[in-house]
């Protein structure tokens, strides 16, 4: 809620049937869209330098352009405030991206291939890591999710399997949303499954006592160790095997290998951990010891070198670690003890918890404070990976946190070749940018650039620009264009700093360069909407939005639909939002973008249940996704069959390459499947849209033997087409085809 005053708190505090009903002293009119507007202006400029640095003081005249009662839209004035709506239409500065953006990405993935196909094992991961990071700056989220599946597999060392495992499960956390349904088919994806750690950290055999030398006129089989007022009766020659040191004393030329009783009471012993030693040299088993009865004998056998006794302590505690507790109060003794099954064993833990143990600063810390050699026992030689994990999650959750900061500082500190240093050079000159850091920045981005990173000159120039010197801002990326191959963002972030004809020219240069960049879309509407040209903006937002959906976009062109009273298209396009994040939030994130879409739709005509289906058909038809969205977002708010509805909303979503939405509204589609059939089809394409074809197909197959439908024969299609790579099946999937084709169906499938 927005924190106003008097009659304006009121007004925001309505409920959406009782907006339009409640007046305003002193005007009479309705309270509408218009007063939330008048309480949200004076905006800022749209411009994203020099004039949003000015308030608007007239900004909006709601009237002017929506004062209105429901079910009257009159026409604005032929002469239009220039404090109009177009004053709403803020257009910030794209931000500097904190990803690996090379010249070349062609040349470096080339170079990645084929380096992949000659490197020793060891290298694989790092280089899948590296290819990863490429295809982050690309936007490409399946093949950044391939990458991080290549190096789980081609993983070295059991560390790097944890990592990287961990990674994809926080990649595909939706994926746990259908745990059931994986498990049912009895499948569960190998990288989520814990690691076997104590398996793949073998004991070193060679750490043993046999062969040294021996002071043969030993007194006693046995021998006595007081601990206090306590004794406990070992036999000397087992305990002597625990280590070189125990071998000296019982059975060298010590003096305590004459003696039948020895005192350990200043050894930080228990009698109780002294006698499970004893146990343990008779028959090498902890099985039966408490946990913090074995973390003073960890203590204890590292002390004095046992390293079979060590290496059964430490693989029990790690076989007890189950909680982000017990993990965090053992990874201390780990670290100390250099424990490195527990270790492994606690990290594994904590990084499968990842991103909800992010919020303890008790974990955090174990990652900041921890020296090189305690890394090394936790995690390897995965610590760049490991942070480069890290500092991702931080990010994702805030970009200028402290904890993120820190965990980039660690990533410079342990990168391991120039691709690593730039990476971690940018990313945090990125986020010291958006903490105003600026001279920490700068001398992260000279260093980047230094490496080879052109990109990181766009952070140089946006310094540059907020000490003053927009000259020399311009002059860096004309320098960088006229030395390289010219890329879309290297005009964009010039047209930062030159105005006027210029500044549209390198936009249009972006544009052609590079399409699918937002900003140029976005500036010049929101420019052609100063100069009152509402359809020119709007043709020049559709380019974008013609095959792009960005909720930026849609959010001016709602703005520009409200300045052409096209409240039937401006709900949409709010509706459309909302389908893609319910809790989007407009006006620089001052209004909720449900609240807006309440208000508009109080200007447009309801339509009946056969009026939406009509208007549906006609759109996907049309091939207009982004009306069909908005029609379905309207059927779901009725009693209509919810399930198809949000069937058909993952289609178009997937078309629209929106994946995470898509699966979103898969899952629904499954919770309100009104048969067994149609949830079966469900259940097929969420399998078929996470790689799992085969249990698609089966889905496919169950649903089939139900009842014959278009649904369930197209599906079969899809997935035996993915699942195998024999071109003998093509005649099958076409046959497959066809028979969909024969089931009855509502027409909206077919043909697309």
């Amino acid at each position: 809620m927005l924190c106003l005053r008097g009659k304006e708190s009121e007004i925001l505090s309505l409920s959406p049937n009782q907006k339009h009903k409640k007046k305003v002293k002193g005007c009479g009119a309705v309270v509408e869209i218009r007063d939330l507007f008048r309480l949200l202006c004076p905006m800022r400029s749209f411009f994203p330098a020099e004039s949003c640095k000015e308030a608007h003081p007239n900004a909006l005249n709601p009237q002017s352009w929506l004062h209105i009662e429901r079910g009257k839209l009159p026409k604005l004035s032929s002469h239009p405030s220039s404090a109009s709506i177009e004053s709403l239409i803020k257009v910030p500065q794209p931000a500097i991206l904190p990803f690996f953006k090379p010249v070349d990405y062609v040349e470096v993935l080339a170079r990645i291939h084929e380096e992949l196909e000659s490197c020793p094992p060891q290298e694989r991961s790092n280089l899948f890591l590296l290819q990863y990071q490429v295809f982050r700056g690309l936007g490409e989220v399946k093949l950044m999710r391939r990458s991080l599946q290549g190096a789980w597999q081609r993983a070295h060392t059991v560390h790097e399997k944890i990592i990287f495992g961990a990674w994809l499960k926080y990649e595909k956390q939706e994926e746990e949303l259908m745990a059931d349904l994986l498990a049912a088919c009895g499948k569960c994806a190998k990288e989520f499954a814990p690691v076997d750690i104590a398996f793949h950290l073998p004991f070193d055999v060679n750490a043993s006592s046999e062969g040294r030398t021996t002071n043969e006129n030993r007194i006693s089989q046995n021998v006595t160790f007081t601990i206090g007022s306590e004794k406990i009766v070992c036999d000397r020659q087992k305990i002597s095997e625990l280590s070189a040191p125990f071998h000296a004393m019982l059975k060298g030329h010590f003096s305590e290998s004459l003696s039948e009783t020895i005192d350990l009471s200043e050894n930080n012993i228990s009698p109780s951990g002294m006698k499970a030693i004893s146990d343990f040299s008779l028959n090498g088993s902890l099985i039966e010891v408490p946990p913090n009865l074995l973390l003073e004998i960890l203590v204890f056998a590292n002390k004095y070198c046992c390293e079979r006794l060590k290496d059964a302590c430490d693989r029990r505690l790690a076989s007890l670690v189950s909680s982000k507790e017990d993990a965090v109060e053992l990874m201390e003794y780990a670290l100390d003890e250099h424990s490195s099954v527990l270790a492994a064993s606690c990290l594994q833990v904590l990084l499968r918890d990842l991103p909800n143990c992010m919020n303890d600063n008790r974990v955090v810390e174990i990652f900041v404070h921890a020296n090189k050699q305690q890394l090394e026992v936790m995690v390897g030689p995965g610590i760049f990976a490991l942070f480069c994990f890290l500092s991702e999650v931080s990010m994702n959750l805030n970009s200028s946190s402290d904890t993120t900061a820190h965990f980039l500082e660690r990533l410079v500190e342990f990168a391991e070749n120039g691709k690593q240093r730039l990476l971690a050079l940018h990313q945090l000159g990125c986020v010291r940018l958006l903490r105003k850091e600026y001279d920490e920045a700068r001398c992260l981005f000279e260093g980047a650039v230094n490496a080879g990173h052109m990109y990181s000159v766009a952070g140089l120039a946006r310094l540059d620009y907020i000490k003053g010197d927009k000259l020399l801002s311009y002059g860096q990326l004309s320098s960088v264009i006229s030395s390289v191959t010219s890329l879309g963002w290297m005009y964009q972030e010039r047209s930062l700093y030159c105005d006027g004809d210029k500044r549209w020219e390198d936009l249009e240069k972006a544009s052609n360069l590079d399409p699918t960049l937002i900003y140029p879309y976005m500036y010049r509407a929101a420019t052609l909407m100063r100069t009152q040209n509402a359809h020119a903006a709007l043709a020049e937002i559709n380019r974008i939005l013609g095959f792009k959906l960005s909720l930026e976009c849609l959010e001016i062109r709602f703005f520009i639909h409200l300045s052409l009273e096209d409240y039937k298209a401006a709900l949409c396009d709010v509706q459309t939002i909302l389908t893609l994040r319910s809790d989007y939030r407009m006006f620089e994130g001052r209004v909720a973008a449900s609240q807006l879409c309440t208000l508009v739709r109080e200007h447009v005509e309801r339509w009946t249940t056969a009026d939406c289906w009509a208007r549906l058909y006609d759109c996907w038809s049309a091939v207009d996704d982004i009306g069909s969205l908005s029609v379905i977002y309207q059927m779901l708010e009725s009693d209509a069959a919810k399930g198809i509805l949000y069937f058909r909303q993952s289609l178009l979503l997937l078309r629209l390459n929106c994946p995470e939405a898509a699966m979103r509204s898969l899952l629904l589609a499954r919770q309100h499947a009104s048969s067994e059939h149609e949830r079966l089809v469900y259940e097929g394409w969420i399998l078929y849209d996470t790689g799992h074809y085969e249990e698609g197909l089966q889905k496919a197959e169950e649903s089939i033997d139900i009842k014959r439908s278009f649904e369930a024969f197209f599906l079969k299609a899809y997935a035996l087409a993915d699942s195998s790579i024999d071109p003998s099946c093509s005649p099958t999937v076409i046959s497959l085809l066809e028979d969909a084709l024969k089931c009855p169906s509502d027409n909206l499938r077919k043909g697309t």
